[in-house]
């Protein structure tokens, strides 16, 4: 039978497993999702606050030991599994505070109208980066809608995934308004193809998001995909050095470099380039590297051996066709998983760091002469999920913005997701939208109404014409 296992990547040490769920366990899961949907489609607004603000603060009260599981089980430092455990308590109190608001019935005139009923069980595919925050950017505004959660998440997280299952049946959830499979990545498909499943969200790498997709569209589900991303971080020369560059350091290494909308690629004015470069490199030559329950650690280890083993790949591609390693560039030896800080200068378009999404804290940074090569730049890219400028020119942080193909652009200051805001991309950095007004409506149906307060009303032959 197959097993999903807790293993530390700090040590590469497998601390707990789990067993898969039988055939007979997941149709039993799904049925309970289909009844749970029924009761949870007939609550109220009021009913569905209440219920999410208990879970937030269930969270809320077991913070610091949901945390540690996340660290164990993904190597994210403790400090930033806490301050993803608080950023989801919010999310599940924004959507709470919000909800009813954002899927009132939209007024067309006095006798139309749209309304926003939930479509049913949908199905999260979920990866292991942020094991509790991607869960709660689908289930907070999913639930609040009225439609139910099933989950497949990451197999090397089981205890994540579990652990939020439990977490909305102690808040006081119906049975069956939020599930959790334990099932392998070949199982996913015919969950998805079951009639009980309406949709699908997915957040992982664009290999992923085709194949689920493709199977999505088989069956005409809707399907939204949050997936990979080389976003741009932009340094105009009237920007502030010192922080952009103090900023550049925290946006290319949190969560270890393991996040979609993490600063890849640094594009620099030639002017300012030299100067930028030193700043941000000694930055990233200073990060500590240890222990993620270290109080002191900067960056903890990459998630998997495998997962090294393909930034060590990427970097050693790079250094053989002749960029320059400014720092770091090799994996630290020892138990656990953990690979220097890096920097990569005079990097090529033919080098897989440019081409491909890099998971791990390894930053290139090119130069520009002018704007319209820095957003040539910052476009030569498939994805367009993320991108950060940093100027003090209103001229040009309006062309910047406007001209940057991606779902998000942030000013003077890092990508980070938030409940308020839409999130997701363009191109093969997927699409639909998650959180915010457009996200909780991804799983509703927009359902119009319109009626003739003048007309009699219809014989069974009219209407049939």
């Amino acid at each position: 039978m197959t097993t999903f296992a807790t293993t530390n990547p700090a040590t590469g040490e497998i601390e707990k497993t789990f067993e898969a769920h039988t055939p007979s366990e997941v149709e039993a899961r799904l049925a309970r999702a289909l009844k749970g949907f029924e009761t949870m489609r007939k609550t109220s607004f009021t009913e569905r606050a209440r219920l999410m603000r208990s879970a937030a603060d269930l969270l809320d009260g077991e913070a610091p030991d949901v945390a540690r599981i996340l660290t164990t089980e993904m190597g994210k430092t403790f400090a930033s599994a806490k301050a993803e455990v608080a950023k989801c308590a919010l999310g599940l109190r924004w959507f709470a505070e919000n909800a009813e608001r954002l899927l009132a019935n939209e007024s067309i005139d006095d006798h139309t109208y749209v309304r926003f009923d939930p479509l049913g069980p949908v199905l999260a595919i979920m990866p292991w980066n942020f094991p509790l925050w991607q869960v709660t950017r689908f289930a907070a505004p999913g639930l609040m809608a009225g439609n139910v959660g099933v989950l497949k998440h990451a197999a090397n997280v089981p205890q994540s995934a579990l652990y939020v299952e439990e977490l909305f049946r102690r808040a006081g959830y119906p049975e069956g308004a939020f599930t959790t499979l334990l099932i392998s990545s070949s199982d996913v498909a015919p969950v998805i193809e079951d009639e009980r499943i309406a949709a699908v969200t997915l957040t992982g790498s664009e290999q992923a998001g085709a194949a689920v997709a493709g199977t999505a569209g088989r069956v005409l589900k809707k399907c939204v995909l949050e997936l990979g991303g080389s976003d741009p971080f932009i340094v105009t020369r009237t920007a502030d050095l010192e922080r952009s560059a103090a900023v550049a350091v925290t946006a290319r290494v949190q969560n270890n470099g393991q996040s979609c909308i993490a600063a890849k690629r640094f594009i620099v004015d030639a002017e300012v380039y030299d100067e930028w470069v030193d700043r941000f490199t000694a930055g990233m030559a200073a990060l500590r590297v240890g222990d993620p329950m270290d109080p002191a650690t900067d960056v903890g280890p990459l998630v998997t051996e495998a997962q090294r083993k393909e930034i060590a790949a990427q970097v050693d591609d790079a250094r053989e066709k002749g960029a320059t390693i400014a720092c770091g560039g090799s994996m630290i030896e020892g138990p656990g998983w953990y690979y220097e800080p890096t920097v990569l200068l005079d990097v090529t378009t033919d080098m897989r760091v440019l081409r491909e999404e890099v998971f791990g804290p390894v930053a290139t940074v090119e130069r520009y002469t002018d704007l319209d090569e820095a957003i040539r730049i910052a476009n030569r890219t498939q994805y367009g999920l993320g991108s950060s400028i940093w100027t003090r020119d209103a001229a040009d942080r309006d062309r910047l913005v406007a001209g940057i193909e991606a779902g998000q652009v942030f000013v003077n200051t890092m990508v980070a997701s938030s409940p308020e805001l839409p999130f997701g991309g363009i191109k093969r950095s997927g699409y639909g939208r998650e959180l915010s007004g457009m996200g909780i409506k991804e799983f509703c149906n927009a359902k119009s109404v319109r009626e003739d307060p003048g007309a009699s009303v219809p014989t069974t032959a009219d209407a049939a014409d």
